[in-house]
């Protein structure tokens, strides 16, 4: 059964009393509003429109929110386009084709802001308003400050299309409502960063540094960090900050843990790992500003720029996170993050030997192609008391969860559990590690098995087998142990709500 169009042209005075008076009134604000002058703003509105149309306004401010290299910016761009895109998928495919209700008539609307090319779809509801208040909406929901940019833009194309006799209000507030569903919808399906912000326990006591005294960060200036170096001093006039190049960054943390109240670090994971093996034997609280590609433990403890991490030292906030350890041998380690065996060190270790030469993404193609294709398993090792072929055995410092569609990131960094997710050996090493990939926590499945434990050992592991710590790779042999250090590291969060 289908439902009819509800044609909006037809409706006999009378007939539905209270739609009747819905629609004078709306002809009347529509009247009012397209008859009004607005001095200063009657060339610019037209413009305003076509700029929007077919979404290219906000494309440009996406592109602009990305430029500022910001992640929250990044993030709340790409939602803004997600939510885009649901309201005009809505709009086209349901509002469009449920209410035929024509365009305004022209004549109350001055020359000067009338559209050159009129549009031929009907009027209800209005497709510009939907898709500003979807983009703005979108935008606010993960960063208020960008919204609060955005949404007089978003305001100005919305009315616009009112004072350019294109719609009635009522189409655009339909419009408007309807963008700022689907922002909503979107978020239902991939939470706010705000949303899965993890617990801020357990807390630690730290020193308040009001000014930055007696913070020494040691930044690595091949990260790109000058630029991140310089905010935190704008927001911390007191604190020391040290720049070096990747070699002497052991080095310079080892004398900053010498005179700190708090040890500092910018950097990628890696040299986030450096200084927190030196945080541990100094027992310093750690202060994390992400400087490198990825920085996944500082983005899952809530610090994302330099305003989060100086709002956290100013007010003494900080809590312990679990640390994983590794050892084979007379070789210890720990990692942040994930360690990990088999395929994925080999895939690090291949493409940084091509990386200076051609580039990291054209890097990482060539090694993937090359370490997949050959029929050797890169492990053999006993597991859960049976030896077996695996193409990889993955390790993360507490549980990585999916939340919606988002990809997968940690909610408790002092669970004191191993993550621990193996891809069994076999034929066609892609398409396992693909389905492992996208089964994501399932426990068990033919190529895939995945279960949290404290402590793993490994035992007859192949001489020239690699492990990679947080993208560190070294080669091991014999027995391996994985094991947790629960709540071993103080770090500054920024705890919101507490």
């Amino acid at each position: 059964m289908t439902t009819p169009d509800l044609d909006l042209t037809t409706t006999k005075p009378g007939h539905h009393p209270l739609r009747d008076r819905v629609l004078a009134l709306d002809r009347r604000l529509f009247e009012a509003a397209a008859g009004r002058h607005w001095p200063g703003a009657d060339p610019v509105l037209p413009r305003l429109g076509r700029g929007a149309n077919h979404g290219a306004l906000w494309f440009a401010a996406a592109a602009a929110l990305a430029a500022s290299r910001t992640p929250r910016a990044r993030r709340a761009a790409t939602r803004g386009l997600a939510s885009l895109g649901l309201a005009s998928l809505a709009v086209n495919t349901l509002g469009k084709r449920s209410v035929r209700r024509p365009r305004p008539a022209l004549d109350p609307v001055p020359l000067i802001r009338q559209l050159k090319r009129q549009p031929i779809t009907t009027s209800f509801p209005s497709g510009h308003a939907a898709s500003a208040a979807a983009f703005a909406a979108g935008v606010a929901l993960e960063s208020p400050v960008w919204g609060a940019v955005v949404a007089p833009v978003a305001a100005s194309v919305a009315l616009s299309r009112v004072c350019t006799g294109v719609h009635f209000p009522n189409d655009v507030l339909a419009g408007a409502a309807l963008g700022v569903g689907a922002a909503f919808a979107v978020r239902g399906l991939v939470p706010t960063r705000s949303q899965v912000t993890p617990p801020a326990r357990p807390r630690a006591e730290v020193p308040a540094l009001l000014e930055g005294e007696g913070l020494v960060l040691v930044a690595n200036t091949a990260a790109g960090t000058a630029e991140r170096a310089r905010a935190l001093r704008d927001e911390l006039p007191r604190a020391e900050i040290v720049e070096c190049e990747p070699q002497d960054v052991a080095a310079e943390l080892e004398k900053a843990a010498g005179r700190a109240r708090a040890l500092g670090v910018c950097g990628g994971d890696g040299t986030v790992n450096t200084a927190a093996r030196v945080a541990l034997r100094h027992r310093l609280p750690l202060a994390v500003l992400p400087g490198g590609t990825l920085n996944h433990f500082a983005y899952d403890l809530g610090v994302e720029d330099a305003r989060d991490l100086a709002r956290a030292l100013r007010q003494g906030d900080a809590v312990r996170v679990d640390v994983g350890r590794f050892s084979c041998g007379d070789e210890h380690g720990v990692f942040l993050n994930t360690c990990s065996v088999g395929v994925y060190p080999e895939l690090v270790r291949e493409r940084e030997r091509w990386s200076h030469r051609i580039g990291g993404w054209p890097a990482g193609v060539l090694a993937a192609r090359r370490v997949l294709r050959t029929g050797r398993h890169p492990l053999e090792a006993e597991f859960q008391g049976r030896t077996r072929p695996l193409w990889l055995l993955f390790a993360g410092n507490g549980t990585y969860h999916r939340v919606g569609l988002a990809p997968g990131r940690r909610l408790d960094l002092a669970d004191g559990q191993l993550d621990v997710r193996v891809v069994h050996g076999g034929r066609r090493p892609a398409a396992r590690l693909l389905a492992a990939a996208l089964a994501g926590p399932l426990t068990r499945s033919p190529v895939h098995a995945a279960v949290q434990v404290g402590r793993l050992r490994l035992d007859h592991v192949a001489p020239g087998t690699l492990l990679a710590h947080d993208g560190e790779v070294i080669d091991v042999e014999g027995s391996v142990t994985l094991e947790k250090l629960p709540e071993a590291l103080t770090v500054y969060r920024p705890i919101t709500g507490y």
